[in-house]
C-alpha cells in the first residue's frame, strides 16, 4: 500500500516529508517546512516541530502545547491559501493556510498566517498571526426586496426570484 503524505502534495510520505522529518535533508523552501511541520502534527511527532522553531521564538512551554494538540487533534487536511516569498533565495516568507482537524468539540479549522525566517541558512518557523479578514466588495448593484426583479418578470424581487 502506498502511504500518501499527509501534507496534501500528492506524493508518498517517503518522497515528500519523511526525508525532512528524518533529518536526511533540510527544507529548501518555507512551503516545504510548513508541509513537513503539518505532517509531523499528523504523525504526532514533536521532535521535528520543536527542532524547526526559530531560536529567537523558542519557548520552554512549546513541548507542553504540542502535547495538548496531539492529545486533542486529529488532522485531516492542509489547504495553502497564499505564499509570499519563502523561496530558495529568500530569507523570510509568509504562508497563509487552513488546517482542518477534529478536536475535543468535533470538526474545526485552524486558519493562520505563518512567518518563516532563515536561521544559519535553514528555514525555521518564526511566528504566526491571525490573517486579516478580507472585505467583500460587491461588483454589481444591490437588489433590494422592493426593486423590480432583474429576470424581467415585472414583479418585485421579493415576489419573484428573491423568494
Amino acid at each position: 500500500m502506498i502511504n500518501q503524505c499527509s501534507c496534501g502534495s500528492g506524493r508518498t510520505l517517503e518522497e515528500c516529508c519523511q526525508p525532512l522529518l528524518d533529518g536526511v535533508r533540510e527544507a529548501r523552501t518555507a512551503e516545504e517546512l510548513l508541509r513537513a511541520r503539518y505532517t509531523s502534527h499528523c504523525l504526532k511527532e514533536s521532535a521535528y516541530i520543536l527542532k524547526t522553531i526559530h531560536p529567537d521564538k523558542s519557548n520552554p512551554d512549546d513541548e507542553k502545547t504540542l502535547d495538548e494538540w496531539f492529545r486533542t487533534a486529529d488532522w485531516a487536511e492542509l489547504k495553502i491559501l497564499d505564499i509570499q516569498k519563502g523561496g530558495l533565495d529568500d530569507d523570510e516568507g509568509q504562508i497563509e493556510f487552513i488546517a482542518e482537524y477534529s478536536g475535543k468539540k468535533g470538526p474545526d479549522r485552524h486558519h493562520e498566517l505563518s512567518i518563516f525566517k532563515k536561521f544559519n541558512g535553514q528555514w525555521r518557523f518564526y511566528d504566526s498571526q491571525t490573517p486579516k479578514v478580507k472585505q467583500y466588495v460587491r461588483t454589481s448593484p444591490k437588489i433590494g426586496r422592493n426593486h423590480p426583479c432583474p429576470c424581467g418578470s415585472g414583479k418585485k424581487y421579493k415576489k419573484c426570484c428573491g423568494k
